[in-house]
């Protein structure tokens, strides 16, 4: 088969690769559509040590059904799917905990293990989920980032009536977290990032309200949307020094700063502000099976949809795509590969 090999640092090839065989509680599936994960770019450029070249990246993904293993049933060739790529071990303290999320052993598809950046990929029977024939490929492919989404803003906004939520960050997750923040009752969504572009997309399909971060117009968004009622929820979906010090200093007392992105990892914080406000901090990573169930029926009723926020590129470029994106230069919240012919 043909595939996207992340070979090294800043190096990706598109080249012949072994085709998978399914293990007996397995499925092969023939991908359609596959997402890039802000995680794959810091992968690709050699700064996250889970992921070790040469791998064939992916786990944002839709596809079709080709064959199963002796253990798997409940399946039908060509049948449309998604698969949650989380696997997690059942039998480890937060697995016990109903966290499967956290679990000690936990796996992922395209990370531990070969991904979708390719025409076939053999995943874990348990985690692939079924979806309409008539839902596109690529709108099916959101379903992973959009469950990383839902259940970050569900956390944020649960103790807050009607909030004022701010989301830093335009790319995948900041949108979804911001068109999530809308369906579930915020008051007002603004949206903060360093291109303007992006933000001029946020405020087509996501947001009331867009600026770049320290301008006029964010201290003017902030003094006159936000008004006397203030910002009881921030939601981070870049996760930098200055990120996250303005989402301690712009909450509320008593407001809820959700950390989901993952920039870099020690920050300075003002603690002592934190505490004398009794601001709750908190950090979402990936979903539960649960999570990952709801967003798929988010999808499948329209109420989250791909459109007018992202891209799609054959997966024979998928190498420029990552440079392009390490550079700056894709202004869409999400690009999407495509296998050739599709």
């Amino acid at each position: 088969m043909r595939a996207l090999v992340w070979t090294a640092p800043r190096r990706m090839e598109y080249t012949d690769a072994a085709k998978p065989e399914p293990a007996e509680d397995e499925v092969l599936i023939r991908v359609e559509a596959v997402g890039i994960c802000g995680s794959e770019i810091e992968g690709y450029l050699g700064h996250n040590s889970l992921r070790v070249p040469p791998l064939v990246m992916g786990h944002e993904f839709c596809g079709r059904v080709e064959s199963w293993g002796d253990r798997a049933s409940g399946f039908a060739r060509g049948q449309k799917v998604v698969v949650n790529p989380l696997q997690s071990c059942g039998r480890c303290v937060s697995c016990r905990k109903g966290h499967t999320q956290l679990c000690a052993s936990r796996r992922i598809v395209g990370i531990h293990r070969p991904g979708a950046f390719g025409e076939w990929v053999a995943v874990p029977a348990s985690g692939v989920v079924a979806v309409p024939e008539s839902l596109s490929p690529f709108r099916a492919a959101l379903a992973e980032p959009l469950a990383c989404s839902l259940r970050a803003t569900r956390r944020a906004m649960r103790r807050h009536f009607h909030p004022h939520v701010v989301v830093f960050g335009a790319g995948g997750i900041g949108l979804l977290c911001a068109k999530v923040a809308r369906l579930l009752g915020a008051d007002k969504v603004i949206v903060s990032d360093t291109q303007p572009e992006r933000l001029q997309i946020a405020k087509e399909v996501a947001a009331d309200e867009a600026a770049l971060p320290g301008s006029a117009e964010w201290e003017r968004l902030l003094a006159e949307v936000a008004g006397d009622k203030g910002i009881d929820v921030v939601i981070d979906a870049a996760g930098f020094q200055p990120t996250r010090s303005s989402a301690l200093s712009l909450v509320n007392p008593g407001g809820t700063v959700m950390n989901v992105g993952l920039g870099i990892d020690e920050t300075e914080l003002r603690v002592n502000h934190l505490i004398r406000s009794e601001i709750e901090v908190l950090g979402s990573f990936c979903y539960t099976d649960q999570d990952f169930r709801d967003a798929v029926r988010l999808l499948e009723e329209g109420r989250i949809t791909e459109e007018g926020w992202t891209d799609v590129r054959p997966i024979s470029e998928g190498g420029e795509a990552f440079r392009e994106l390490v550079e700056g230069r894709v202004k869409q919240g999400k690009l999407f590969l495509a296998m050739e012919g599709e």
